[in-house]
């Protein structure tokens, strides 16, 4: 489910079931954060909500609880939500909230890279192996 509580059928991820064990996570949720809530994008070290909240206490807690899973499970791969400032990898919203885009990590996916674990994005789930 997304931060705004709507959310998008992924039933190709159901096909992992066969090769992976899976851990539904939520780096933001886990952190604290509410479903639905005020969106939020990644601004430098900061994740500000369109309101100008500061959020990055939640992010950074959300993706300290999401290396520890992968730590305690010894899980070496995770796929995550792309251009999401928890969960993006390469690309992430610029902070602006116009849609733009910009190079750069969420928080979670900065550091589960950090740690070695292979992060993919629903885009390229077909990577997996």
């Amino acid at each position: 489910m997304r931060y705004d509580g709507k959310s998008f059928d992924y039933p190709w991820i159901m096909t992992f079931k066969e090769r992976f064990d899976l851990y539904p996570f939520c780096p933001e949720v886990s952190g604290g954060l509410s479903i639905p809530r005020v969106p939020a994008e990644r601004k430098g070290d900061k994740v500000l909500t369109l309101l100008g909240g500061d959020v990055t206490t939640a992010y950074v807690l959300g993706a300290e609880k999401a290396l520890a899973l992968c730590r305690k499970e010894e899980i070496q791969k995770a796929l995550l939500k792309a251009k999401s400032p928890s969960c993006g990898k390469d690309l992430i919203y610029d902070g602006t909230y116009t849609k733009t885009l910009t190079k750069g990590h969420g928080v979670a996916c900065a550091l589960l890279l950090k740690a070695g674990i292979d992060v993919y994005t629903e885009e390229e789930g077909e990577k997996l192996t």
